[in-house]
This record gives structure tokens, C-alpha cells and sequence, in this order.
């Protein structure tokens, strides 16, 4: 059993994504399918509720089923104060499964409850029935009626369907009319009331169940559809689906259609089945599986790669020819393993858009205290990412949403003034691209004001009075601890404790976060994060005896330079002719404190793109190869140390350091900006 209810309280995390999904769509003059969406959402979340007897939960949540199912029937309009008593509603049923799942006490729903009932009294009629009252009343059966049929023989598609449902169903707040109305949504509907086993008035009992429905549901509806209906009373009624067996048939000398049991009509002519192709969006058959077992198996898988590279090292070592047989199978088993490791991440991604679905409820709650239009547009959600960096990126995107609306977005007065457009645009995106996965906020509102910037930096003590920045420098001041422009503090902004979260929060991952700034037009956050956490493809370098890997993500090319092509200026900084273009030279031992270094004109450089700073080039001794390697924690194990990243297992067995270019470029910031501003024009 609890298993099952663990994965109830799955189903309802997903269920009330799509619920509030749909909520936030009402706004925008959503169609009947988003409100069948939404009313789904709430009737499974509280019919599996009542088979636990979450009482409190079934309670509230057939309130705003009766309020949902009223819009389904045309009885209300969305939108308004409609549609905002429905989000309260919505975020009182996440707290009532929240407190079913933890074991809480139920959340106090008093107030929405009423306004859920009054809405529900003014326009549909109210929850509190009088007592039944018989007399006089004649139960009398539907009759079906066939006209207009076909002149040639056509098949009936669709179902024979008995529903009787059991008394558990009533006590459960499982109501059948709903189910029959969800039923019609699928095809033809005819519905036939059996009331054979009513009894006599004085002898019925208010807590039992008398009556069963038969049905017929015409249509190529498929049985899983049907079934669907009634997942959520499985077990509490008696439930007949068969296919219908029979053929409507208008003989010319007849009058009216007759039914011709299958059996007695002729068979069409067999054709060969035709395979279905799966269409976007149709579901596919999937299992759930705890997330251990799946990071389980992706630390034996990284365990697997360290082990095929100790294998090659020591086939290496043996001086074994890699077209022999013993080669060919270590290449076979790289292969392999490859092709193994990936299928093994993707089973780690997930689309973005359980992330992104969070933020059209907080730019509307946004636009609402600041009295701003604002109108978000979401790219890309389908964008694959691994677990653990989708559950760490919700903090800073919220931030940033935060700061594009507050700060970024003018109002609408403002905006008329500057010959915008009253309405705002936030567009957040997410897309692949070089192996990473690059996700950016943007907005069209007035840009960083580096002034201003400049101004609170220096009040703050942040900077000096007379400290000189390039642009970019100043738009980073925003990530400093401590910072804000807010000329007071609210709820939303003002005590600075935003930006700097975001930034260590992205490094955290592994990734950078880049400003682009146009004043007056907007301004656009780039971040830039790894796929996955686990492995990486790098290139392994010597420096001063010492191993290091490189990520290739960050490698543009690499070369060996002439000592002519290295420009010495002033005390320990150079800058490398790249064909005509200069870029900043780091003698990456002498950053990181490695002794007896080789010297640039002696080794190899590399090319590099870091955050801000642009392109730049590492001094190394040697390129030892390149390789897929296992990420293992560095901070978790030892410490943070400037400049490294994490670390590996080589295949001899050594550790290797993975290095931070961004870490890097901070620990000799001040001599790549001195450098950079020393760049020809063009250059």
C-alpha cells in the first residue's frame, strides 16, 4: 500500500503542473480542452484521494471540481476573479497533497472553500441538497432512436458499456453524472437508467447504491480511453466494456433501420494492417523507477569508463599493437561503453519545462504588485537536461524573472513615453548548443543603467570612488553581495541578496552566466550549464609534471607558438598573435602555483572562450590526449580551490585535476582587463 500511495503523490506533482498550467491559460481565453485539462487534473488528484481517505483533501477538491465542471458546461466564464479564485484554489490543493503526503495537518481552506461554494451556489446551484424526495416521480427508461441510417450496411463503432457503481464510490465523493458527462466528451453517447433494484421508498436506505447505467458510446474511441474514465473508481463499481456486435442496416423496401448481429453480414475483404506512426505528443508507455537506482547505475557506468581506460593504459604499456585483436576489442568496448554511458544520461534528462511552467504564475503575480503589463514567452521547453541541474535551476531563474519585471521592465507610463509598447516581453529560452545547454532571460525594458550601477557600488563600498571599468565589468557589479539599485526595499527587491545567489548558484553547476546589455532596449542573461554532472569530455595536459584535463567545451583550438608571436608587457603579462589578433597569454602554472612550468615558446598554448572575458590562451607543457573522463566532486572531498573545477580517476590510476577556466580568468582578472584594454582596434 505504500508503495501505491508514493506513487499517487508522483502522479499528483505532475497532475498539478498541468493544473496550474492550464489555470494560468484561462487568462488567455483558453478552449474547452484546457478546461477538460484542468477539471481531469482535479477529479483524478481527488478520486485516488479518497481511496487513501484524505477526507480533507476530497472535501476541498470536490469544491473546485464542482466550480471546473460548471465551466466545462458553459455555466461560467474564465477570467477575472474567476480565474484568480481558481489559482488560490489550485495552490490550497498542492498544500492539502503536501500536507497528505508529509502527514501534516490540513491547510485552512475555510475562506476559498466558501468562495468556491458561493460561486458554485450563484451560477450552477448549491452543493446543499434537500432531502430526496420521491413522491410522484416516475422512473421511466430512455429509448433509443435510430434515424436517418446509412443507405449500405455500416458498422457501429464504439462500446457497450454497464456501469453500476458500489456505495464506496458516493462515500468516496465520486460523482457518476460526471463520469458519464466525461464519457460523452469521447463520442455519440446513449445512456439507458437501470432502476430495477429501487426499492420501495420506505425501505431505501440513503447510504447504498440502486442504480446502473447502460450505455452504448459510438465512435473509434480507443478502450484505453474509455477505461480512463474510470480509472479512479476501479474497484468501487461494476464496470462492462465490450465492443458493439452489430450493424445498422436500411434495406431499400424497409422503412426503418434494423440490427444485424455481425456474424450474419459478410466479411469485408481482409486488408493488411497498417502500422500506426507514433504522432508528437501521443504517450508512450513508460515505468517509474526510484532515482537512486538510476544514479546507481550511472556511478557504476562512470566506474565501467575508468575501468576501460585503466585497460588501455596498461595495453598501452605492454606495447600492443592497436590492430590487434586485443586493440580491436578495447576500441569495440570504447564504443560500447559510449554508447552505453549516453543511453544512461538520457534516462537522468528531463525537459525544462517542469522548470519553466513555474514562471507564468510568478510573472503574473509580478505584473500585478508592480502595476506593470508584462507578457512572457517561453522557447524551448522541451530542451533535455540532466535531473539534478533542472532541480537546481528554479531558485536562479525565479531571480532573474524577478529582477527582469522589477528593475528591467518600465511602466507603462514610462514605456508610452519611450515610444514603446504599454506591454512588456520576458522571453525565456532554453536550447542546445556546443554540448551545453544554453538558457537566457531577456527583456525590452530599459537595460542596466551602468551609471547608476557605478553609483551604488561606490555608496555601498563595493568599489572605489575612482576605480575605472570597462562596461562589462560594471554590468557584473550586479553579481557583488550586497548590491541593489532599488531605491527601497519590498517584497520583491532592495536587499540585495539576488544576483550574487544566481551567480554562485550557476558556478556551482559548473556553469557561467554572461551579461548583454543594450540601455534602453533591454537586456539578456546568458547562462550556460553542462548537460550532465557526471562525465565530461576533456583533454588531458601536462603542466610542470603535474595532469590536468582541460573541458573541451571551453577549447577553441590549440597551437604552438613562435617566441616571436609572444608580446611581453610590463611585469608577468604577455599577450599571443593569434594570425593578427591579440589575445591575454596565462602562464596557467604560475596561476595555479605549479613549479618548474615550461616556458609558452617550449610548450603548447590553447585557446580558450571564458565568461566576460572572451577568447584567451592557456600556456601548458603538453597535450597528452583527449578523453571521456568521470567527474568526481573536488569540493565535497577536500575544499574549494580558485581555478579548479572538480576532478577525475586517470586510467594508470592518478587523480587529475579538471580545470575552471572561469576560475582561472578571477584569479588574474585584474591582468586580462589591463591587457584587453590595451587591444588595437579591429584586433
Amino acid at each position: 500500500m505504500e508503495a501505491i500511495r508514493q506513487t499517487y503523490f508522483q502522479e499528483c506533482e505532475e497532475l498539478l503542473l498541468a493544473m496550474e498550467e492550464g489555470l494560468l491559460a484561462l487568462e488567455n481565453g483558453a478552449d474547452g480542452e484546457t478546461i477538460n485539462a484542468v477539471f481531469r487534473a482535479v477529479h483524478s488528484i481527488k478520486g485516488s484521494g479518497g481511496a487513501f481517505g484524505f477526507e480533507a483533501l476530497v472535501r476541498f477538491a470536490h469544491g473546485f471540481e464542482t466550480v471546473m465542471d460548471q465551466l466545462r458546461a458553459g455555466q461560467l466564464e474564465a477570467g477575472g476573479d474567476v480565474t484568480a479564485l481558481l489559482l488560490r484554489a489550485g495552490d490550497l490543493l498542492a498544500d492539502h497533497v503536501a500536507a497528505a503526503r508529509d502527514g501534516g495537518a490540513a491547510p485552512e481552506d475555510g475562506e476559498v472553500s466558501a468562495a468556491l461554494a458561493a460561486l458554485a451556489g450563484a451560477e450552477g446551484g448549491d452543493e446543499d441538497f434537500a432531502p430526496a424526495d420521491f413522491e410522484g416521480l416516475d422512473f421511466v427508461p430512455l429509448q433509443i432512436v435510430v434515424e436517418d441510417a446509412p443507405p449500405a450496411p455500416t458498422p457501429m463503432q464504439g462500446w457497450r458499456i454497464r456501469f453500476a457503481p458500489h456505495a464506496a464510490l458516493y462515500a468516496n465523493a465520486s460523482e457518476p453524472a460526471l463520469l458519464l458527462r466525461a464519457l460523452r466528451g469521447l463520442g455519440d453517447l446513449t445512456v439507458a437508467a437501470d432502476v430495477s433494484t429501487l426499492p420501495a421508498l420506505e425501505a431505501l436506505s440513503p447510504q447504498a447504491a440502486y442504480f446502473a447505467w447502460d450505455m452504448t458510446l459510438a465512435g473509434d474511441i480507443p478502450r484505453a480511453a474509455v477505461e480512463e474514465v474510470f480509472d479512479f473508481v476501479t474497484g468501487q463499481c461494476d464496470l462492462d466494456i465490450a465492443p458493439l456486435t452489430f450493424l445498422l442496416v436500411a434495406p431499400p423496401e424497409a422503412d426503418a433501420p434494423q440490427i444485424v448481429p455481425l456474424a450474419q453480414v459478410a466479411p469485408p475483404a481482409e486488408k493488411a494492417p497498417e502500422k500506426p506512426d507514433r504522432k508528437d505528443g501521443e504517450s508512450r508507455q513508460t515505468i517509474r523507477v526510484d532515482l537512486d537506482k538510476v544514479d546507481r547505475l550511472v556511478n557504476l557506468v562512470g566506474e565501467l569508463v575508468i575501468t576501460q581506460a585503466m585497460l588501455s593504459q596498461r595495453v598501452a604499456e605492454c606495447k600492443i599493437p592497436r590492430a590487434s585483436s586485443v586493440g580491436n576489442g578495447l576500441a569495440e568496448l570504447e564504443h560500447l561503453l559510449r554508447e552505453l554511458q549516453d543511453s544512461v544520461m538520457a534516462i537522468r534528462t528531463q525537459p525544462v519545462k517542469s522548470v519553466f511552467q513555474r514562471m507564468p504564475r510568478l510573472v503574473r503575480e509580478l505584473a500585478a504588485q508592480t502595476a506593470k503589463k508584462v507578457h512572457l514567452v517561453l522557447e524551448g521547453e522541451a530542451t533535455e537536461v540532466d535531473k539534478t541541474v533542472i532541480e537546481r535551476l528554479g531558485e536562479p531563474l525565479t531571480h532573474m524573472i524577478r529582477n527582469a519585471v522589477d528593475h528591467g521592465l518600465e511602466s507603462p507610463e514610462e514605456r508610452r513615453a519611450a515610444g514603446k509598447s504599454e506591454e512588456g516581453t520576458v522571453t525565456l529560452s532554453a536550447e542546445h548548443r556546443g554540448g551545453r545547454i544554453v538558457i537566457e532571460v531577456a527583456d525590452d525594458g530599459r537595460g542596466i543603467d551602468r551609471a547608476r550601477v557605478r553609483q551604488k557600488a561606490v555608496e555601498r563600498g563595493l568599489i572605489p570612488a575612482g576605480a575605472t571599468l570597462s562596461d562589462e565589468e560594471t554590468d557584473n557589479l550586479i553579481f557583488m553581495p550586497g548590491f541593489s539599485t532599488a531605491k527601497e526595499v519590498s517584497n520583491i527587491s532592495g536587499r540585495g541578496v539576488g544576483m550574487d545567489v544566481v551567480r554562485r548558484n550557476i558556478v556551482d553547476l559548473g556553469g557561467r552566466i554572461v551579461i548583454g546589455n543594450s540601455p534602453s532596449q533591454g537586456s539578456r542573461f546568458s547562462l550556460t550549464l553542462p548537460l550532465t554532472l557526471a562525465v565530461l569530455d576533456g583533454m588531458v595536459v601536462a603542466i610542470g609534471g603535474q595532469t590536468f584535463v582541460l573541458p573541451l567545451t571551453h577549447i577553441v583550438e590549440s597551437l604552438k607558438p613562435r617566441a616571436a608571436d609572444i608580446q611581453a608587457f610590463g611585469r608577468g603579462r604577455n599577450l599571443l598573435n593569434v594570425r593578427g589578433a591579440y589575445v591575454p597569454l596565462v602562464m596557467t602554472g604560475e596561476i595555479l602555483n605549479v613549479p618548474d612550468a615550461r616556458p609558452p615558446s617550449d610548450g603548447v598554448v590553447i585557446l580558450v572562450e571564458s565568461q566576460g572575458t572572451g577568447r584567451l590562451a592557456l600556456a601548458v607543457d603538453a597535450i597528452l590526449g583527449q578523453r571521456q573522463v568521470v567527474i568526481k566532486s573536488f569540493e565535497d572531498n577536500y575544499r574549494h580551490i580558485g581555478g579548479i573545477a572538480a576532478a577525475t580517476i586517470l586510467g594508470d590510476g592518478r587523480v587529475a585535476l579538471i580545470l575552471d577556466v572561469d576560475g582561472i580568468v578571477a584569479r588574474c582578472r585584474d591582468r586580462i582587463a589591463d591587457l584587453n584594454d590595451l587591444q588595437p582596434t579591429g584586433t
